[in-house]
């Protein structure tokens, strides 16, 4: 008897192929996410769930998969804060993610967004497109969307993980100054090669153009980013997360947007996802807002299943995952579905 997984968003490319060659799978059809009790149903049939970062799997539905069968979950993420990792390891349960595929993709779309809130390149297609510029009359002003000119501007970097090192080597093509900050510092003959300096929070606020963040939600990341560290940053200077949406605490940027304590904004994920269209950042121009999409390219959203398949197949061949993340659940149980 083949081993059983539910899993909860149809995902693309020739990683589901692999995992039916290996699995009896179930996937959830529609767009929108199952709800709890679905995959609290689900965890205790089934042996491997596939889990994408929006579906919340807390202790009370890890105990009672793993009551039953279940023994790993392959998350289809780089992050896994929707997961209480410490009660999976305690239970038995393997947990994996899938970093490093969605390294290039995501430092790319930070760069569109830096350029894009820099140069206000979205307020610009809607001034062409409402035919606002049409009723000027003048088809160039010296004073027409005047923006943040990138090139030889400082750049700093909040969280210096894999994200974040891509980002900072991007930045050469601009001639830019990057600093950065993170909880642990990179070796020196690592900052040589990156061409970046160490600093400390307050400093890389006070002293950047563009501040973009690129670190795990943590309980010392949440609201990392407040009304304080938003003052002390320069009124020309823009902000850009394509993190975790509640490092930044969003009320407060609306706030520092709308009262021009900062230049404008690059968002990529938000503390409510989706956005509801009501909230007070989508009334803003200086924002540029888009729908988690980091990682939407299809080379690696389809390097994401794969990786996901090969985790959940080397844990049924009795070998660690490659990108296991609660390594210490090896001392509870052995790899393998037996």
């Amino acid at each position: 008897m083949r081993p059983r997984v539910f899993v909860t968003r149809e995902i693309p490319g020739k990683g589901l192929e692999m995992i039916k060659q290996h699995f009896d799978v179930e996937v959830w059809s529609e767009y929108t996410a199952p709800p709890y009790e679905v995959i609290l149903e689900k965890a205790g049939q089934v042996d491997a769930l596939v889990t994408l970062l929006t579906d919340k799997i807390d202790c009370g539905l890890i105990e009672a998969g793993a009551r039953n069968r279940l023994r790993i979950i392959s998350q289809y993420a780089v992050g896994f804060d929707n997961i209480d990792i410490g009660c999976a390891t305690r239970n038995g349960v393997y947990v994996t993610n899938t970093p490093g595929v969605l390294t290039d993709a995501t430092a790319d779309l930070t760069w569109a967004l830096i350029l894009a809130t820099a140069r206000r390149i979205v307020e610009a297609d809607k001034f062409v497109r409402s035919g606002e510029w049409y009723e000027t009359e003048t088809g160039w002003h010296p004073m027409m969307m005047l923006g943040l000119e990138v090139h030889g501007a400082t750049l700093g970097v909040i969280g210096m993980g894999r994200i974040g090192r891509a980002v900072a080597r991007r930045a050469r093509g601009f001639d830019m100054r990057v600093l950065y900050y993170d909880k642990y510092r990179l070796p020196e003959e690592a900052e040589r090669s990156l061409c970046v300096s160490y600093v400390d929070l307050d400093t890389l606020l006070r002293e950047s153009d563009v501040v973009t963040i690129h670190t795990p939600l943590t309980k010392e990341t949440y609201h990392l980013i407040g009304e304080n560290e938003l003052r002390k940053m320069k009124p020309t200077a823009i902000l850009v997360n394509t993190s975790r949406g509640k490092v930044i605490d969003t009320y407060a940027l609306a706030r520092a947007l709308s009262e021009k304590w900062i230049a404008g904004a690059g968002l990529d994920v938000h503390e409510e996802e989706p956005l509801p269209p009501d909230h007070p950042l989508v009334k803003l121009d200086n924002v540029v807002l888009a729908p988690h999409i980091g990682s939407a390219t299809h080379k690696t959203r389809a390097r994401m299943a794969a990786l996901v398949a090969e985790n959940l197949i080397a844990f049924l061949n009795g070998e660690a995952p490659p990108t296991l993340v609660n390594r210490e659940v090896v001392k509870v149980r052995s790899p393998g579905f037996k």
